[in-house]
């Protein structure tokens, strides 16, 4: 745009913004004369009543709320935030289950017998386990006569082979 139109347009820009093409923002507006409070002419503004919190069963309703509250009795048991903490808590849950259960019908076939092969080994562990707590709690006099048993028995084989 030509340099000469704009400022046919606009005659308060000066030569540096006419080169540049490009006006500056300038605050043109002016403040407004009521702001200081010197004027008595003006409405002032007046907050209007709202007619339910004015109404006498209203008042006696919070009167009542507040009593409750400062004493503890509150008309319900748990406040709103504790509500909905322990039912995002319990939706959780309840979707952490269902991914488990999906993630369980969703296994493969290798997954499957990998997961029996892991029960029966840990199934022979506990026996063990049982095995070895047995001995250990047998008094030792049993302990003796299977050791004198084994002895026997190692002892026989050897007579009858020579």
């Amino acid at each position: 745009m030509d340099p000469s139109l704009l400022a046919l347009a606009d005659p308060c820009l000066d030569r540096a913004e006419l080169t540049e093409g490009l006006p500056r923002a300038r605050s043109i507006m002016a403040e407004p004369d009521y702001i200081d409070g010197a004027c008595d002419e003006l409405i002032k503004p007046k907050k209007l009543v709202n007619p339910v919190k004015s109404s006498r069963n209203h008042q006696d309703l919070h009167r009542e709320l507040l009593m409750n509250q400062k004493r503890g009795l509150a008309p319900q048991n748990k406040p709103e935030l504790q509500k909905v903490m322990e039912r995002r808590k319990r939706d959780q849950v309840l979707k952490q289950q269902k991914e488990e259960q999906e993630a369980h019908k969703k296994r493969s076939d290798l997954e499957i017998e990998l997961m029996k092969r892991q029960q029966k080994l840990e199934q022979l562990e506990l026996e063990q386990q049982k095995c070895e707590e047995e001995q250990e709690n047998t008094p030792e006099f049993v302990k003796m006569k299977g050791n004198l048993r084994r002895t026997k028995l190692e002892a026989e084989p050897q007579e009858h082979a020579p």
